[in-house]
């Protein structure tokens, strides 16, 4: 298994535990019938292409890359080894498959779908405070496949709703903290947090709800475990059905079926998470029409 970011996974949830619960219900179980190797970048997206080499090198029966960096980092890999991706935003977009419906090579998987709603967690901070003009996105050029995608997504987004977007990068911890220093330098009024592996780190996520709570900024961002710790809101696919797939796709491939049968599964649940006792901290009302529309609101 190879992760761009720790094994816990790179939607602020554990996607290994939800991965793996979905490998027992097919019936595979870690010690047991399977083993498993594991090979994670913490965030450092230059050392995917060693590190699927390494797992290549083993000749494993499959290879399972979660999201887009370490999913085109296996393919360069290998050729020949099956590789079941996990989340990738936009496989075709990324290289990855020619064809959804029947991929060919050796690439299947899943698809978070997230490019294709990359604008809404612009649009669901823009509904909580209509009022802010000036909103600084967040984004990790390192991730260049994928977060170029979701920021022409976001300015889109941003240009339909005449927001005044400032866009920082941050590619280190050191980064975050330069880039909030700019947002108080800007003025901005509120913090669009583009998904990626960097940020929902454990270390890095508590860092920046920290950060955007002392600043009292408003934000968002597509992993619900930001909202769970303590972020305001998170909007996005729900990774733990992607990750249960992953698992299914997985399980097809250790019983024979090759990856070019197997059509890539995408997302169609996705999560609207507030978090009430953030905007109070902050004394946002959130409006009852996003209340209603939530899948899940922390009290």
């Amino acid at each position: 298994m190879l992760f761009p970011g720790s094994i816990e996974g790179p939607f602020g949830i554990d996607t290994t535990k939800v991965f793996f619960e979905g490998l027992h219900e097919e019936g595979y179980d870690k010690g047991r019938n399977i083993e498993v190797e594991y090979r994670h970048a913490d965030g450092h997206f230059e050392r995917l292409p060693a590190l699927a080499k390494e797992l290549a090198d083993l000749q494993p029966n499959v290879i399972v890359s979660w999201v887009t960096a370490a999913s085109i980092a296996a393919k360069k890999a290998t050729n020949t080894i099956p590789i079941v991706m996990g989340g990738v935003a936009d496989p075709i977009g990324a290289g990855l498959v020619t064809n959804l419906a029947r991929p060919e090579g050796n690439v299947t998987g899943t698809s978070g779908m997230s490019i294709e709603v990359g604008g809404k967690p612009l649009e669901v901070l823009h509904d909580t405070v209509p009022k802010a003009e000036r909103i600084a996105v967040l984004w990790n050029p390192n991730n260049a496949v994928y977060q170029s995608g979701m920021l022409a997504a976001t300015k889109a987004a941003a240009e339909a709703l005449h927001i005044e977007l400032h866009v920082l990068p941050a590619t280190n911890p050191a980064e975050i903290d330069e880039a909030f220093k700019a947002m108080d330098r800007l003025h901005v009024q509120a913090l669009d947090i583009l998904s990626d592996p960097l940020f929902s780190v454990e270390q890095n996520q508590r860092r920046l709800i920290s950060l955007a709570t002392l600043a009292r900024l408003p934000s968002v961002t597509g992993n619900r475990g930001y909202a769970d710790e303590g972020g305001l809101m998170a909007y996005g696919p729900d990774y733990a059905e992607v990750s249960r797939r992953t698992a299914y796709c997985v399980a097809r491939i250790l019983k024979g079926t090759a990856p070019a049968d197997l059509p890539i599964e995408r997302a169609t649940k996705f999560l609207l998470v507030i978090n009430l006792k953030t905007a109070k901290k902050f004394g946002l009302a959130i409006p009852l029409f996003l209340q209603v529309r939530a899948d899940e609101l922390i009290e």
